[in-house]
């Protein structure tokens, strides 16, 4: 019961939420791991500067005498010393048991951190002998920093259940120890701070673990407000506890039905709005973003003016009653329930497209095209949820609509009704444009997650305004700044660069040994490095059955090192060959089972060769360099055993195994038992496959070559198919790093000059790796350019 005004209004339902994690406990973790920072640097780098500062200071605001110093200190002292005992007792008073936990949790943590020790834990001495002076009793809890790092942890464990005046009164009375220190003791002690720091962190960290309790919800404020409206409340049920939405009530008069649904919005959800809305505005652009509102009232405040502009257009199926500001920074926005039905698959598929004409033709935007949204009745669709509506809306968030409509009615009716609908209500060209935003970022999260399979969703759809409106292709619009690929390419360029920064350095040696080096022989070798490119692209276009062009599919080929070397385990190359084949007509499961197959042989063409060239050399190639100790192979055959019973006990891997790894193993065995009925096709991949790797051989001996040095062609082809194999498995990319120092090893191993193999190594990479990509990336632009890949 909530007592209003001399009357009870009864209140059933969960009123407050769980303890949760909210955007200002992360916002606080935050900042005190930056204090921390912050103090421990200045405490290591500017220590000196910062006590001739405090010492000025001091010399300006230290008035006191002696004796009023000491006065201050002990009145100082009792207060800090009682502080937490006071704070102790208000939570046992009010029963907060999780959060006595939390509180002596945190004590606890600060005080231990801050009494390690190389010779271990120092325990505190703190002692209450009143025989001795008084300052002397406090001075030992204000300059100890484990008092001063367990305050400020039990302080910002406590603050989200404390009202705000306390709280603000409870640190501005730990944080008076820095003026206080100025005047009685001239400077602050650097471990006080360094305990300030600690223990804000792990309060910080202990709210974040734990969790803040549910804040007082301000009922009697709600039903006041809702009374200036002429709504009288006789009864509140909640609908929705507070959480990452508001808190959802009905609010009803005696038994009738409800009279208004109540949506409150709590202080700590304006954080969040702010950073959706700021990281919006980073990741979108500009006129993909929505004007910043500058409070959660402004944000509410939005909603129910939108909601009145689109009730006088008899498109709203909800009607704004009241907004109003409560208490502790609540917000209240009360609404009429939704009129009619939600919209489904029994329904017309015309009826939401016309209304959403009509919408547009006033030129606002709804943004929110979910079909919980949607309603209908008498025959008319209406919306609802108004929160990211706009008024004056540009062409793009008309656009949105349109694309988020053509998912929401594919997902009801099937992709042929809902463009049908949507050509209808727009025109051709209009849903066309709108179609280029048929993609799964740009659809909003909320809609990404009102559907099931959304990418199936958007890629149907596309499909079928292509087959309707007669267009070959639908350009994509890009509405980002950025996206994920690109964040990954360039962390991926970064480690790339620092991988190889140790042989960057190595290039003024280097470049004083390519005086003495027979450019030549490096000219054969940058030859044979591009024949290796057409023998890549024969087999991979004997395994498409020669089904795309050969010219497009060398010149990917060039922009593939790019994308092999720039990932680990060169697994965007594979994509971009995926990608290519799909660009160039082939299915997805048609250019998957393609660039599988071409792998799958390249595998079977490297190991054989490999055992060959092995045998061959015999004697005159000590290949006991490169077997590893039998202890080493006990390990990784152990290793090798442990992963596999993993992934066979483990029900979830072993149903991954079973449903993903086993088809495409069928699918790839299945695809070789075809190949070996086809000798000239299967002869064609197994020479481009061979050439791959003989051609990299043959570029690694030419470079030896350059040098001067005296190898025979035979022991370069083991040490590069060897140190390659071993170099794979390296998680740099491009085995940057790892190929280097295999073939410099596998050179010195064979007998060759560290004079010789240093140069010969990175002059085989230069050729065959890092002008590769280097042109790859003008490849790979140019490909994207000309929508190929």
């Amino acid at each position: 019961m909530v007592r209003v005004d001399g009357r009870e209004v009864q209140v059933t339902g969960r009123l407050l939420a769980p303890w949760t994690r909210r955007t200002n406990d992360i916002l606080r973790l935050v900042f005190a791991t930056l204090f921390l920072t912050v103090v421990v640097t200045s405490s290591l780098i500017t220590r000196r500067d910062w006590v001739g500062l405090e010492r000025s200071i001091s010399d300006i605001v230290g008035v006191l005498t002696p004796t009023q110093s000491n006065l201050v200190y002990i009145a100082y002292g009792v207060a800090i010393l009682a502080l937490p005992f006071v704070i102790l007792i208000g939570l046992i008073a009010t029963r907060q048991v999780k959060l006595l936990a939390a509180y002596a949790a945190a004590a606890v943590i600060a005080g231990v951190l801050l009494s390690i020790t190389p010779r271990g834990l120092a325990a505190p001495r703190w002692h209450f002998d009143l025989d001795d002076r008084l300052n002397t009793v406090f001075s030992q809890f204000l300059d100890d920093p484990r008092w001063i790092a367990m305050l400020a942890a039990v302080l910002t464990v406590s603050g989200p259940w404390a009202p705000r005046r306390y709280r603000r009164w409870w640190w501005g009375l730990l944080l008076a120890f820095v003026p206080i220190h100025l005047v009685v003791s001239a400077v602050v002690p650097a471990r006080s701070l360094l305990g300030l720091s600690v223990g804000w962190f792990v309060g910080a960290l202990v709210v974040l673990v734990v969790g803040t309790p549910a804040l007082e919800v301000p009922l009697a404020g709600a039903v006041r407000a809702l009374g200036r409206r002429g709504v009288d409340v006789t009864a509140l049920h909640v609908e929705r506890p507070a959480g990452p939405g508001p808190l959802v009530l009905s609010a009803t008069r005696g038994e009738s039905t409800a009279a208004a649904v109540v949506e409150l919005y709590g202080p700590n959800q304006r954080s969040g709005g702010a950073l959706r809305q700021i990281w919006q505005y980073v990741r979108l652009r500009n006129d993909e973003t929505a004007p910043f509102q500058a409070s959660m009232r402004r944000a509410v405040e939005h909603r129910a003016l939108m909601a009145i502009a689109i009730h006088d257009l008899d498109l709203a199926n909800t009607t704004t009653i009241a907004v109003a500001g409560l208490d502790r920074g609540w917000t209240l926005y009360a609404h009429t329930a939704p009129r009619g039905t939600p919209l489904s698959e029994d329904d017309p598929v015309d009826v939401p497209w016309k209304s959403l004409r009509e919408l547009h033709d006033h030129v606002i935007s709804h943004g929110d095209l979910r079909a919980k949204e949607i309603t209908l009745d008498d025959g008319r669709a209406r919306f609802g949820g108004f929160g990211n509506a706009e008024y004056g809306a540009l062409d793009t968030r008309l656009q949105s609509d349109i694309a988020q409509l053509l998912v929401t009615t594919t997902s009801l009716y099937g992709p042929r009704p809902a463009v049908t609908a949507a050509i209808e209500a727009f025109g051709r060209d209009t849903v066309l444009t709108a179609s280029g935003r048929l993609t799964k970022t740009a659809m909003p999260q909320r809609i990404r997650n009102s559907v099931v399979d959304i990418k199936t969703m958007v890629t149907t759809a596309r499909d079928e305004v292509k087959r309707q409106t007669g267009a070959d292709q639908i350009a994509t619009e890009t509405i980002t700044r950025f996206n994920r690929n690109q964040l990954i390419q360039l962390v991926l360029l970064v480690a790339l660069v620092y991988v190889a920064y140790p042989f960057i350095s190595t290039v003024p040696a280097f470049f004083n040994e390519l005086r003495t080096a027979n450019y030549w022989w490096a000219l054969l070798g940058l030859a044979i490095s591009g024949v290796t490119f057409f023998g890549a692209s024969a087999a991979l276009w004997a395994c498409t059955s020669e089904q795309v062009n050969y010219k497009n599919l060398t010149i990917m080929q060039v922009a593939n090192t790019f994308a092999a070397t720039t990932t680990p385990a060169g697994v965007g190359g594979l994509a971009l060959s995926t990608r290519f084949l799909q660009k160039s007509g082939l299915s997805t499961v048609r250019a998957t089972a393609a660039v599988a197959l071409q792998q799958a042989v390249q595998v079977i063409t490297h190991v054989t060769l490999l055992i060959f060239f092995s045998a061959v050399a015999g004697a005159s190639a000590n290949l006991r360099h490169f077997v590893p100790s039998l202890t080493v192979l006990y390990l990784i055959g152990g290793a090798a055993l442990g992963v596999m019973g993993t992934f066979m006990l483990v029900p979830k891997t072993r149903r991954w195994l079973g449903t993903s790894v086993r088809p495409r193993l069928k699918e790839v065995g299945h695809d070789l038992r075809e190949l070996a009925r086809e000798p000239k096709r299967l002869a064609l991949i197994v020479l481009g496959c061979a050439s791959t790797t003989l051609g990299a051989a043959l570029a690694l001996w030419v470079s030896v070559e350059a040098f001067g040095g005296d190898v025979a062609f035979v022991t370069v082809t083991v040490v590069t198919m060897i140190g390659g194999t071993l170099a794979s498995a390296a998680p740099t990319p491009g085995g940057v790093g790892a190929v280097e120092a295999a073939l410099i090893g596998g050179l010195a191993a064979f007998g060759v000059p560290a004079a010789v193999a240093v140069p010969s190594v990175l002059l085989y990479r230069v050729l065959t790796c890092w002008i590769p990509v280097f042109i790859g990336w003008f490849v790979m632009r140019w490909l994207t350019n000309h929508d190929l890949i």
